[in-house]
């Protein structure tokens, strides 16, 4: 049996006495980390610097940080709100304040999105690797203790632990230690929150050697609210629902075009005829889209399991189960409302949900007829940053070397898309995005990092729509991306590429793809957000109201803030708005009495800026 501990500082003391002071920590990737578990280790480090502490870890998650005065008056009640009990991990802490202790190494292989840009200790020890080798990188690194935070429930007097929201390396570590490949000590930290999830990640006490089990050390998990979805990212959901074969089997990574495409499925099925005419409007002329209802369902598997997967299981949707499950998975995050809606489904429901190890959902090998089986026409759908002419895909790392966030699982789905037969890669990205004042273009003809190369190129989508391109030839392939781009840069993207004689020099863009403009999608989309079938949170948010309002507003504010003729209009339109419709906002943001300059300036900004 697993010895059960109070306080976190006794379990810290018991594992440097038993392992000694050369600790090599995993800490799961994103919402599974033992919060107080990992501090008091730290602190243990710092006040001894004879302890070696290796941390190996992924996603480490922190609260949003404001960036501007603006921001912070939006975000601060937010923060309080969603986070104010989350217990922030001091190795994150001392990295961001460069105090990090000589004697305490951090290494991740998958950083929060942008987070760690320019910071130079995290960037050098940061690890390049597939989700699935991330277990082969703790093994050669003498891994000799886990940190999990997990379920508990009593069964017939008997306690058992569940891994809950992260089984994706923790299983295939469990399963490397029993075949002997590794020897280190599981240690859990209870969170009453968590679901308690089946499967295999349900395990009885004495697979953990000990446990944290306290009133004083549980907190509320980690849960970022659902981000809103502008036209383009619908756009490119619907795109990618067209895609999506009946009968066959989804994967969707982490971002806004999950919701979207979700809530595309949702609209095919149950709207089918708003559904086909918004294809057309976005894809006139094109035949041969998978556009009708859903007969069979899909079968999700999915390394990340989140709200969107939910949304699609309650419509009936996801349906199609394999070996008794709708859903296979290896990590969940989301927020308070995703967390409460799996703690409290019915044990039958829940039970077509399983949390499985990644070395399952993200390769064929182990098992793999089986596998082969249960993922026909298999669509994996996952986000790019950028993508060449020639089919490159850029997702993790900028051309200096710097990495934004990490390979992840991306490579892992789109071999599998070539592995398996009838299965598709689709990666997804937004043609255009802004950089300060200037808006550029994420086509690219090249780019000087790579994440999926272009011998694994298959389907890219963008809101301008979908470019075949696996067994194509460079030119094809070329003049498949040109259609998708956005017309301001289609002519210069065309230069280039002719200029490397990789394109005729008689060819041209057709005519039907030189009208990819923002105001042709918003055109194409208006009837669907007329019927409110493109909701801003397609599967609920935990922003209030009011913030649902200034959410599109300080956006909107912060992408002219560059430009004072902009700002000008908005202050403008800020003149003769009626303070009445605007008050609620206004105290939101503390700007319903505002007592200096600055404070009236952002209020008449505000104003004009929530006019729609």
């Amino acid at each position: 049996m697993s010895t059960v501990y109070a306080d976190p500082r006794e379990l810290a003391d018991a594992i440097l006495r038993e392992c000694g002071r050369e600790l090599v920590v995993g800490l799961p990737l994103g919402l599974g980390k033992a919060n107080h578990i990992a501090n008091a280790l730290c602190e243990r480090a710092a006040q001894d610097d004879a302890i070696r502490l290796t941390i190996f870890t992924a996603l480490t998650l922190e609260k949003p940080a404001p960036k501007s005065d603006l921001e912070r008056r939006f975000i601060g009640p937010v923060i309080e709100r969603l986070f104010g009990g989350y217990p922030d991990l001091l190795y994150a802490k001392w990295l961001r304040a460069g105090t990090l202790p000589k004697n305490i190494e951090v290494t991740e292989f998958f950083f929060l999105a942008g987070r760690w840009l320019r910071h130079g200790y995290a960037q050098q020890h940061y690890i390049a690797a597939n989700y699935t080798h991330a277990v082969a990188g703790m093994l050669t690194r003498g891994l000799n203790v886990v940190l999990q935070l997990v379920a508990k429930r009593v069964v017939d007097g008997e306690v058992r632990y569940s891994l809950s929201c992260n089984t994706d390396t923790t299983l295939d570590l469990l399963k490397a230690r029993a075949e002997g490949k590794i020897d280190f000590k599981l240690i859990g930290q209870v969170n009453s929150e968590l679901p308690f999830m089946p499967g295999p990640g349900d395990l009885p006490a004495f697979e953990f050697h000990a446990i944290l089990d306290s009133t004083e050390t549980d907190f509320a998990p980690f849960a970022p609210p659902s981000e809103p979805v502008g036209e383009a990212k619908y756009a490119i959901g619907l795109h990618a629902a067209s895609l999506i074969e009946d009968g066959g089997t989804l994967q969707i990574g982490i971002g806004q075009v999950g919701d979207a495409l979700a809530q595309g499925l949702i609209v095919r099925d149950r709207h089918n005829a708003d559904f086909r005419a918004a294809i057309d409007r976005l894809a006139p002329g094109v035949s041969g889209r998978a556009c009708a209802p859903f007969e069979e369902g899909l079968h999700g598997l999915s390394e990340m399991f989140f709200e969107a997967f939910l949304g699609l299981i309650e419509a009936g949707i996801v349906r199609r189960e394999v070996d008794g499950a709708a859903l296979h998975a290896a990590f969940f995050l989301g927020p308070k409302s995703f967390y409460r809606a799996l703690r409290e489904m019915p044990p039958d429901r829940l039970d077509r949900i399983r949390m499985m190890p990644v070395s399952f959902t993200n390769a064929l090998y182990g098992d793999e007829d089986r596998k082969r089986r249960g993922r026909p026409k298999a669509r994996f759908v996952n986000n790019a940053m950028m993508v060449t002419l020639l089919g490159e895909a850029v997702s993790d790392g900028l051309s200096n070397g710097q990495v934004v966030s990490g390979v992840g699982g991306q490579y892992d789905f789109v071999a599998q898309a070539f592995a398996l037969e009838g299965a598709r890669s689709i990666l997804t990205l937004e043609a255009t995005r802004h950089n300060g004042k200037r808006l550029e273009s994420n086509i690219r003809w090249s780019y000087d990092h790579t994440t999926i190369p272009r011998h694994l190129r298959d389907i890219v989508v963008t809101e301008y729509g979908v470019a075949e391109l696996r067994g194509k030839s460079d030119a094809e392939v070329i003049a498949a991306m040109l259609c998708v781009a956005d017309s301001r840069f289609q002519d210069d993207l065309m230069r280039q590429a002719k200029d490397a004689g990789k394109l005729p020099q008689a060819y041209d863009i057709p005519q039907a793809f030189r009208d990819n403009t923002p105001e042709r999608i918003a055109r194409a989309l208006a009837p669907l957000r007329d019927k409110s079938l493109l909701p801003q949170f397609p599967f609920g948010t935990d922003f209030t109201g009011v913030e649902q309002r200034l959410i599109p507003a300080l956006q909107r504010l912060k992408e002219v803030s560059a430009s004072p003729a902009a700002l000008l209009t908005l202050g403008w339109r800020g003149l003769s708005a009626d303070d009445a419709d605007d008050a609620e906002c206004l105290a939101r943001m503390k700007l319903d009495a505002p007592a200096t300059l600055r404070e009236r300036v952002y209020r008449l900004l505000l104003r004009g800026a929530l006019r729609p």
